[in-house]
């Protein structure tokens, strides 16, 4: 890595989600660059006019054409610096999360942008995005596992999904499997009382949602007692959360098969099967059948997938959020909960509660606000990154109007 590094000139005026906070420059912000570069190298960057910006690595064949490491004129990228990097990120979840299990690196959030890192009690699952970061992946898990040894934690093993289509777009293949030496991928964590079986290898994304930790904490005070329907349940988080808190009746539903299975094999871990049942279905099928038949839930949950993954699809998007939140709205008891969330970065907060109230307005329902949420801080919000913020959950008590 000791050899002079290419210099890239940006175009007067561009560079604007950089110079607000972000980390990235795009394919069509760039006037000329000067020097050598394969891509995957780290390049100096410089205003119009000469003015250093920070360095960042390069892949022409993305459209992010840049990724920022440092803003600061004459950092040197090295082994140090990913250290100073990683110990950082480590030292924050430490003061602001359960750290058992947790997301350790979060992409641009923490200053590496391109890669996430989840643990999952003693084992690692890393997700690679970018050309710049694979190269540094190496020393970053490293050096992570180097600092996680200092405060006596063990990991057994690392496991790679970098199998998102996203890798296409850099020029990079798919990729999973594990790092070093194999083990049992079927990981047990706890998680606010609860125990969970996660699947790191076939599981969605890195095998579990993290994010909604803190948000699956605070339906327990609305669950006690109650019958709860939990909408695209995926693994079983909020329902089984729904049962630790002591609900008497608690239907989970997802489409997938094996989310069900693993859900099912959840709850016989937690001692809930009695209380908590799940079922394969399709959601949208499934409520408008519950309302005919007259069902009724003291709370309703709906986490839905990202409906939308670009800004062409928002339109389509916003029709599946008023559905799910009508249909959810109706099989909530005069009094009762809603708890719904949407974890589309493209689906802003402004668009998402104006969904919520139109579907209200459609249905003659009165919603009262008991929480707005975010995503838990290990999923931490950098601003100026407007990608880093993603995640809105609602809770309201849904009145009949009278």
């Amino acid at each position: 890595m000791g050899k002079t590094l290419a210099s890239v000139h940006i175009k007067k005026g561009e560079a604007r989600v950089l110079k607000a906070g972000g980390l990235w420059i795009f394919d069509n912000e760039i006037d000329h660059i000067d020097g050598q570069f394969e891509n995957g190298d780290m390049v100096n960057v410089f205003d119009f006019d000469g003015y250093p910006l920070g360095s960042g690595y390069i892949n022409t064949r993305s459209k992010i054409t840049i990724r920022m490491m440092s803003r600061k004129k004459d950092t040197v990228v090295d082994e140090a610096f990913i250290e100073m990097r990683v110990r950082n990120a480590w030292e924050y979840r430490k003061s602001t999360v359960d750290t058992s299990s947790c997301r350790i690196i979060f992409g641009e959030a923490d200053f590496l942008p391109g890669i996430v890192i989840d643990k999952f009690s003693d084992v690692l699952v890393v997700e690679s995005l970018a050309l710049g970061i694979d190269k540094w992946k190496p020393v970053i898990l490293e050096k992570l596992k180097q600092v996680l040894a200092e405060d006596g934690v063990k990991i057994r093993g690392i496991y790679e999904r970098s199998d998102a289509k996203v890798r296409l777009q850099e020029g990079m293949e798919r990729v999973k499997g594990f790092i070093g030496e194999p083990f049992d991928t079927k990981v047990e964590i706890v998680e606010n009382g609860v125990k969970y079986i996660v699947d790191v290898q076939d599981g969605q994304k890195t095998g579990f949602f993290l994010d909604q930790k803190y948000n699956r904490l605070a339906i327990h005070k609305l669950c006690k007692g109650k019958r709860v329907l939990d909408c695209f349940t995926h693994t079983g988080s909020f329902a089984l959360n729904a049962g630790i808190a002591g609900a008497s009746e608690v239907l989970g539903v997802d489409a997938s098969e094996l989310g069900v299975a693993q859900a099912t094999e959840n709850a016989a871990l937690n001692g809930l099967s009695d209380r908590v049942k799940f079922i394969a279905a399709d959601v949208f099928d499934l409520l408008p059948e519950l309302e005919k038949k007259g069902e009724k839930f003291d709370v309703v949950i709906l986490d839905p997938p990202a409906f939308t993954k670009s800004r062409n699809s928002v339109k389509n998007a916003v029709k599946g959020y008023r559905e799910i939140n009508l249909r959810g709205m109706k099989l909530v008891k005069d009094g009762g909960y809603l708890c719904t969330c949407s974890c589309s970065h493209f689906m802003t907060p402004e668009l998402f509660t104006k969904t919520i109230r139109e579907a209200a307005g459609n249905v003659h329902k009165r919603l009262r606000q008991v929480e707005y949420r975010t995503q838990a801080a290990d999923h931490p919000i950098l601003w100026g990154n407007d990608e880093s913020s993603y995640l809105k959950f609602l809770i309201f008590q849904v009145c009949d109007e009278k």
